[in-house]
C-alpha cells in the first residue's frame, strides 16, 4: 500500500488496461478461465486520477491496452484451432454436405441460448414483456432447430448420429456439443466468461478505431507543422533575400554617391586649377606688359 500511495498512474508498474477499465484479469475474475491477479499495479484511484488527466491532455495509453487485449486475444484464438484440429482428429470424419448439415444445427443452438439469455437478462431487470416476445422467437427457432437435427439424423447412419458431436465456440473457445440442452446454451451464451469474450473483443475493436483515429490526427498535427515550419522557412529566406536587395541597393546608391562626389571634386580641382592656371597666365602676361612698356619708355626717355 506504502508502494502504491508513492506511484503514479503514469508509472510503467501501472497497468494501462486497468486505467481503460479492460484489463483481462479483472474481467474474467471468477471464471473457469480466471487469470489470477495481474502482474502490474490496479488501483481505481489511480484510473480516477488517470480519468481526470486524460480530460486536460492526451496520454494515448489506448495503444499499450490494445497491445495488451491483441496478445490475450491473438493467445485465445491459438488455443481456439487447437481445440479444432483436435476434434478434427478424434471426431469421425463425415462428408462436407453432413458436416454443413450439423453446421446448421450448431447455428440454432447458438440463436436459441443467446435469446434465452437476453430473455433471462431482461426478465431479471423487470421488462417482463420484451422477455416474452424473446421467448415467442425462441420457440420459432426451436423448430427450426428440429427440422434441422430431423435432415441431419436422416443424412447419416444412427450409430454415428449418437455420437456427441463437438463445437468450438469461436468467441472463448469453449466446447459446445450438438444436442446440447436449451439451459446448457442459456449458461454458456450468458455466462460471464462468454459475455467477458465478448467484452475485451468489442474493447479492443474500439482501442484499435481509437488508435489509427488518434494517430491520423498526430499525423495531421506533424504534417501542420512542417508545413508551416517550411513557410516560415521561405518566408524567412524571401526577407533575407529583400533584405540582401536592400543591402545591395544601399552600397550601390553609396558607391553612386561616392562615384559622383568624386566627379565633382574632381570638376571643382579641375576648374580651381584652370582657374589658377589662368591667373598665373594673365599675370604673367601683365608682367610682361608692364615691362614692355617700361622699356619703351626708358628708351624714348634715352633718345630724348
Amino acid at each position: 500500500d506504502e508502494t502504491r500511495q508513492r506511484v503514479k498512474f503514469t508509472d510503467d508498474r501501472v497497468c494501462k488496461s486497468h486505467l481503460l477499465d479492460c484489463c483481462p484479469h479483472d474481467i474474467l475474475a471468477g471464471t473457469r478461465m480466471d487469470l489470477g491477479e495481474c502482474t502490474k499495479i490496479h488501483d481505481l484511484a489511480l484510473r480516477a486520477d488517470y480519468e481526470i488527466a486524460s480530460k486536460e491532455r492526451d496520454l494515448f495509453f489506448e495503444l499499450d491496452a490494445m497491445d495488451h487485449l491483441e496478445s490475450f486475444i491473438a493467445e485465445c484464438d491459438r488455443r481456439t484451432e487447437l481445440a479444432k484440429k483436435r476434434l478434427a482428429e478424434t471426431q469421425e470424419e463425415i462428408s462436407a454436405e453432413v458436416s454443413a448439415k450439423a453446421e446448421k444445427v450448431h447455428e440454432l443452438n447458438e440463436e436459441i441460448g443467446k435469446l434465452l439469455a437476453k430473455a433471462e437478462q431482461l426478465g431479471a431487470e423487470g421488462n417482463v414483456d420484451e422477455s416474452q416476445k424473446i421467448l415467442m422467437e425462441v420457440e420459432k427457432v426451436r423448430a427450426k432447430k428440429k427440422e434441422a437435427e430431423e435432415e441431419y439424423r436422416n443424412s447419416m447412419p444412427a450409430s454415428s448420429f449418437q455420437q456427441q458431436k463437438l463445437r468450438v465456440c469461436e468467441v472463448c473457445s469453449a466446447y459446445l456439443g450438438l444436442h446440447d440442452n436449451d439451459r446448457r446454451l442459456a449458461d454458456h451464451f450468458g455466462g460471464k466468461l462468454h459475455l467477458g469474450f465478448i467484452q475485451i473483443r468489442e474493447k479492443l475493436d474500439q482501442l484499435r478505431k481509437t488508435v489509427a483515429e488518434k494517430q491520423e490526427k498526430r499525423n495531421q498535427d506533424r504534417l501542420r507543422r512542417r508545413e508551416e515550419r517550411e513557410r516560415e522557412e521561405r518566408l524567412s529566406r524571401r526577407s533575407g533575400s529583400r533584405t540582401r536587395d536592400r543591402r545591395r541597393s544601399r552600397s550601390r546608391d553609396r558607391r553612386r554617391r561616392r562615384s559622383r562626389s568624386t566627379s565633382r571634386e574632381r570638376r571643382k580641382s579641375s576648374r580651381s586649377r584652370s582657374r589658377d592656371r589662368h591667373r598665373r597666365h594673365r599675370s604673367r602676361s601683365r608682367s610682361c606688359s608692364r615691362g614692355h612698356r617700361r622699356a619703351s619708355r626708358d628708351r624714348s626717355a634715352k633718345y630724348k
